[in-house]
């Protein structure tokens, strides 16, 4: 081999590697028991607030079909007869699924339906109103063989109704209802209730009809679908009451030939003027290679840093956790000039789906390693609805400035503000943003000092809401069992300030304002020796909140503020402690009776009596608090114990990944349980513990 082709093999070599760790996602041979995040939805150059419909494939559940659910809207479905045997559920497939592409919007997989009949599988959600779902029909076999397939949606909230078929007999139109909860009402968050649908396809199709029609017509193949619902039990609602609607495609192909057919469901308001032009769009979707949106996305991945993680689950957890977050981002919309996100696009619950707040906005700390700009976007959202007296909203959204007055205050979020946009501005080296982030910041920090110390000590008390702007809203051992957070001198709040001092400091060096550089690090200092001298407990070596009238431990009864809670640790993660300090805290912290639990560090110890796992403020395990931690440890020279916690909270994530598919809001801190919202956001952050964690490997 001459020198010249060495060198060309080798640089083969490199650029297939590098193609292959960018496109991870693309490469995948996932089966029901990997850690796949498999809900869908638009990508943000194609997405909008109002009508915003995700996908969650059901692709793992034995007693289901391959669905495509939203839970607003319904199902898409699939049901297949060869012969005499009708095929709906996985458990009665030849071979079950395997997912070889999965991104935030779109998934490739294939599975056998029959033996020697291979289906390929694209499901893409093109946009916020219309999803597509192509399906290749294989057949393997020497031998001719005829497939029936049946395309279905589903609702199991409430019926379809005014159900048409389109001229060309390719499919249908159907109206349907959907209903805010009660948090977007009490928010005048819009949202369309009547909706116009199109359940559409690629070639007229031999026949379809509703539930009700099969029901009539016991001798056609759909009631025998509908039986197989029935009898599988699979809806807890009466079919009556969760109407059915479906469609029949004959396919007879020859021994080694191939057949594809693509679905397309789309979602309009049915007050739109002219619903022609909207079923117009989705037959143009129905023409797309759909290929070159698979290619879309491996370049917007292909920023993603590339870590060498030896353990296949927190490999998937990495690349899936993107796929998380780049699905919550939304354009600029409403009074948004720029882009921002949404907790949870599938499920849309209403209290995830009205604006930022500070503590979800812990997750653009990963999501900056993917796409910089708009991470500095989204905290630009709460920059330019930001108040002339530095105050900043409690949650900003495209149609929502949640200020939630309260005892004559404005209720706002935690102070991560100045820390997220140092961390930002640390990837993305952007001085413009900087310069923004720090004028704003600076305001933000100083409306604190203003408004937060009302008798004037040095030391700061929650205010406004506080049991909202403190960030621990519910299940909180204090707030429950002694007093309410304004009563107090707050622990975590006056170590966030110390860390928000520290990163303007920071900002200011970095743009040359030396003076203003050692201002906010004299006020860190001074905070911190107030926080030392009146919060840290030299009897039990660990940080309380105190009564902010007489600096004590003490409210109602003696010593009953020295509740051991997580918010003690900020001390590491903040610089608060000194090295003794750090050392009684880590023994506290890797105390299995204590925080040292199974699968990470609780919110509230163990030992105390208002402890639970799966609880909410009072014992489970939420990652950007523990990420917050791991870095503490870090700071501090405690490497061995940040890898083992980063490990205990990688575990269950990727636990939960492999069974339900799903991130968590929360996980639990003894066993394999999650819990209470679902898609959320604000866990993406664990993609960040993974490349601070291959940093000290």
């Amino acid at each position: 081999m001459t020198k010249k082709l060495i060198i060309l093999v080798f640089l083969l070599f490199i650029l297939t590697s590098i193609s292959s760790a960018q496109n991870y996602l693309s490469h995948l041979h996932a089966t029901q028991n990997d850690p796949v995040f498999t809900t869908y939805a638009a990508a943000m150059s194609r997405s909008q607030f109002t009508i915003n419909e995700g996908y969650q494939f059901v692709w793992y559940d034995p007693q289901r079909g391959l669905d495509f659910v939203n839970e607003r809207t319904g199902s898409i479905g699939l049901i297949f007869k060869m012969g005499s045997q009708t095929i709906y559920r996985l458990d009665q497939y030849y071979k079950k699924p395997v997912i070889t592409a999965s991104y935030s919007d779109m998934v490739k997989f294939y599975y056998y339906p029959f033996k020697d009949i291979r289906i390929e599988e694209t499901f893409l959600v093109y946009s916020s109103k219309i999803a597509v779902r192509e399906i290749k029909i294989i057949n393997e076999s020497p031998f001719g063989k005829n497939i029936s397939v049946y395309p279905f949606v589903q609702s199991s909230l409430r019926s379809y109704s005014n159900i048409k078929i389109l001229p060309d007999k390719n499919g249908f139109t159907f109206h349907h209802q959907e209903f805010p909860d009660g948090w977007m009402n009490d928010h005048n968050i819009p949202f369309v209730e009547n909706l116009k649908d199109v359940f559409m396809f690629s070639q007229p199709v031999k026949s379809w009809g509703t539930s009700n029609q099969f029901e009539k017509n016991k001798d056609t193949s759909q009631y025998v679908f509908i039986n197989q619902i029935k009898n599988g039990n699979l809806f807890p609602v009466d079919e009556n009451d969760a109407k059915i609607i479906s469609a029949e495609e004959d396919f007879s192909l020859a021994g080694g030939k191939s057949s594809t057919i693509k679905i397309i469901k789309g979602t309009e308001a049915d007050t739109v003027k002219n619903f022609d032009e909207f079923e117009n769009q989705c037959n143009e979707v129905s023409k797309l290679n759909l290929n070159k949106f698979l290619t879309e996305d491996e370049a917007a991945y292909s920023k993603i840093p590339e870590l060498k993680i030896n353990n296949n689950d927190y490999q998937a957890l990495y690349w899936n956790a993107f796929s998380l977050l780049r699905q919550c981002m939304m354009p600029p919309e409403g009074k948004c000039h720029f882009n921002y996100y949404v907790f949870s696009r599938e499920p849309k619950w209403g209290w995830g789906y009205g604006g930022q707040v500070f503590h979800e906005s812990l997750s653009m700390l990963a999501y900056v390693y993917m796409d910089p700009l708009s991470a500095e976007n989204s905290q630009r959202v709460f920059i330019e609805r930001q108040h002339p007296d530095g105050y900043i909203n409690y949650r900003t959204g495209p149609y929502l400035d949640e200020t939630i007055p309260t005892n004559g205050q404005l209720t706002t979020s935690a102070p991560w503000f100045n820390w997220e946009n140092w961390e930002i501005y640390k990837v993305s080296h952007d001085k413009k943003f900087l310069a923004e982030a720090y004028d704003s910041g600076r305001k933000f920090f100083e409306f604190w000092l203003k408004e937060r110390d009302n008798n004037h000590d040095g030391l700061c008390e929650w205010g406004g809401n506080a049991v909202l702007e403190c960030v621990r809203d519910a299940y909180v051992a204090l707030w429950d069992e002694i007093g309410d957070p304004e009563n107090f001198d707050a622990v975590d709040l006056n170590m966030m300030l110390v860390k928000e001092a520290k990163s303007l400091s920071k900002m200011a060096k970095e743009l040359g304002h030396e003076n203003e550089s050692k201002f906010y690090l004299e006020d860190a200092e001074k905070r911190t020796k107030l926080i030392n001298k009146y919060m840290w407990d030299p009897e039990t070596k660990f940080y309380y909140e105190i009564n902010k009238n007489d600096h004590s431990f003490t409210f109602k009864k003696k010593n009953d503020l020295k509740r051991k809670e997580i918010i003690a640790f900020l001390a590491l993660w903040s610089g608060v402690a000194s090295k003794v300090q750090a050392a009684a805290l880590v023994k506290h912290l890797t105390d299995p009776k204590e925080f040292w639990r199974k699968y990470g560090v609780p919110s509230l110890s163990a030992d105390d009596s208002y402890y639970n796992p799966i609880g909410y403020w009072n014992g489970p395990v939420w990652v950007p608090w523990n990420y917050l931690v791991f870095r503490g440890l870090i700071d501090y020279g405690y490497k061995k114990e940040a890898k083992e916690l980063a490990e205990k909270v990688l575990d269950n994530a990727s636990y939960q990944l492999k069974t339900n598919h799903w991130f968590w809001e929360f996980y639990s801190a003894d066993n394999h349980q999650a819990g209470w919202h679902k898609t959320y956001i604000w866990t993406g952050i664990i993609a960040r513990m993974l490349i601070d964690l291959e940093k000290i490997n």
